[in-house]
């Protein structure tokens, strides 16, 4: 029998409602901590506080099925606030009418939620007594969501919590532990933050452990200050030679860029011109700043461009679509210097799914828009980066720049580390919404982790140099058609070491470290239910 919904409703818990707004809310807030409206700046503070509203809702003891709910709800608000731009992609450049938009965005902001939902209603399962181990293992499930969500399925982590702390003082983790480790450690201190009690102030276990948490924060922070500044014992490594940079900005609409009649022409004119005349050691133009196949373009326009950087003193890195039907197609750089007859290439390893390739049983969907939309093949997840003036420079493309796990197997090789990247991106396609400053951040962020200069040239924004301890050095004004002049100087010491063992291991250390911690407080229930049957 069907119960009517007015007494299924009445049937809900006490506060249910209250609570699941209340998670929505906390929700949006993660979002807004990322980029906040109006200004773009990450708000460390705000993703703390949000995740300990979340850690409020789930505090032991907890049934899973309300936890599942309300980390669901968490995550379904936080990642719609987030990625809500992919509307303007499908709707407004795609065509696609805009309640399908507004359902595609919502399912996959659903379908990602999930993972949140299921690891959250595990933690609530286990329910661990003790308080330092509930922290710990509420932190192992969220880190086990974001792992999930960033690897599952070729992996869609924009948007991790982690990435709010790039100006905190969480930010001195990034070159040990990487942002998903900077997300463990935020969720712990959320959900310890939230079990403190008065009476933990007389307690010197309590102060024993914030003087321990203290201690470990300034030893990292010293550490990190050594490998920056230099130290006594660990004198600075002296970075490479100063290189003038030109970043080229074109801002060609996106509902024109690869138009024959308008953006195209726009396109190429413009961006021969600036390649001509920058005066710049490197010139570097954004993705498909070429919107055509090389052989689509007129005789002697690429032959021109690289006559002229091969034959002076100028190098240029340049991104354009590669290929043809009967080996496929490739979204790639290319490179040209002084001396070098065959033009150094890059192409992008990481595709964007709809966008790069179409995911089997969904090309109904894709064909509903009206976006140039391709099966690329995808390129070598290490390759050798572009040798010039004592620099490697180590191009990505777009959202490549994600997946710090894979730019960190380019440290693998002393020889062939870089001493700085270059991500070549568009993100024309999201208008002008916060994606640009949620993706300025992401750069930011693996130049923390890695602590090498990050270089951004774009359509139309953010167009930025950012240095070794991710501070923007320059910018441009998003959405302007203007050339970057500025300098950048490459580091090439040793690896950070959340280079070192992501490069040899990959996110698993991470993945053992919560799975190890479920496992503990699964044996700690195991023995407590176990007590209570034998007494």
């Amino acid at each position: 029998m069907i119960r009517p919904a007015t007494a299924w409703a009445a049937a809900l818990p006490p506060h249910l409602w209250r609570f699941s707004v209340l998670a929505l809310c906390a929700g949006l807030a993660q979002a807004a901590s990322l980029a906040w409206p109006g200004t773009g700046q990450p708000l460390w503070w705000l993703q703390l506080a949000s995740m300990a509203v979340l850690a409020w809702l789930l505090r032991p003891p907890l049934p899973w099925r309300r936890a599942a709910l309300l980390g669901g709800l968490f995550a379904i608000a936080w990642l719609v606030g987030t990625f809500w731009w992919l509307f303007i992609s499908m709707h407004t450049y795609g065509g696609l009418a805009a309640p399908l938009a507004v359902l595609a965005v919502l399912a996959l902001a659903g379908f990602l939620a999930s993972y949140y939902a299921a690891a959250l209603a595990l933690f609530a399962w286990l329910a661990p007594r003790h308080r330092g181990l509930a922290a710990l293992v509420f932190g192992a499930a969220w880190l086990l969501a974001e792992l999930a969500r960033g690897t599952w399925w070729t992996g869609f982590p924009w948007g991790g919590s982690g990435y709010a702390h790039v100006d905190g003082p969480l930010a001195v983790l990034a070159r040990t532990v990487g942002v998903y480790g900077i997300s463990w450690v935020a969720a712990v201190l959320a959900m310890l933050l939230v079990q403190a009690r008065r009476t933990d102030v007389r307690q010197w276990r309590v102060w024993l452990l914030g003087g321990a948490l203290l201690a470990g924060w300034a030893g990292l922070a010293w550490q990190r200050d050594c490998a920056l500044h230099g130290c006594a014992n660990q004198p600075l490594t002296p970075p490479t030679a100063t290189i003038r940079l030109a970043l080229l900005q074109g801002n060609i609409p996106q509902d024109e860029k690869f138009q024959p009649g308008s953006g195209v022409p726009l396109a190429l004119g413009w961006y021969a011109q600036a390649l001509a005349e920058a005066p710049a050691d490197l010139v570097i133009a954004p993705e498909t700043a070429i919107p055509l196949l090389p052989q689509q373009l007129l005789p002697g326009y690429l032959e021109d461009l690289q006559q002229r950087y091969t034959s002076g003193p100028q190098a240029a890195l340049l991104g354009i679509p590669l290929g043809d039907a009967n080996q496929g197609y490739t979204n790639s750089v290319i490179g040209w210097q002084a001396g070098q007859t065959q033009s150094y290439q890059y192409d992008k390893h990481h595709l964007v799914p709809f966008g790069e390739f179409i995911p089997p049983l969904f090309k109904w969907f894709t064909a509903m828009m009206n976006i140039p939309l391709g099966d690329f093949n995808r390129g070598a997840l290490a390759q050798a980066p572009m040798h010039w003036r004592g620099q490697r420079i180590a191009p990505n493309i777009c959202y490549e720049d994600l997946f710090g796990e894979e730019l960190a197997a380019r440290f693998l090789d002393p020889a062939q580390a870089p001493t700085m990247f270059v991500n070549f991106s568009n993100i024309g396609w999201f208008g002008d919404s916060l994606a640009i400053d949620q993706h300025l951040h992401i750069s930011r962020m693996r130049a923390l982790e890695f602590e090498r200069p990050m270089v951004r040239a774009t359509n139309t924004g953010a167009t930025a140099v950012i240095d070794h301890r991710g501070i923007v050095t320059y910018q441009l004004p998003r959405l302007t058609r203007a050339i970057l002049l500025a300098q950048v100087q490459g580091h090439a010491g040793p690896p950070t070491p959340y280079a070192f063992w992501v490069a040899r291991w990959g996110l698993w250390p991470l993945w053992w470290l919560a799975a190890g911690l479920l496992c503990l407080a699964w044996r700690k229930r195991g023995a407590v239910a176990s007590s209570a049957v034998a007494g």
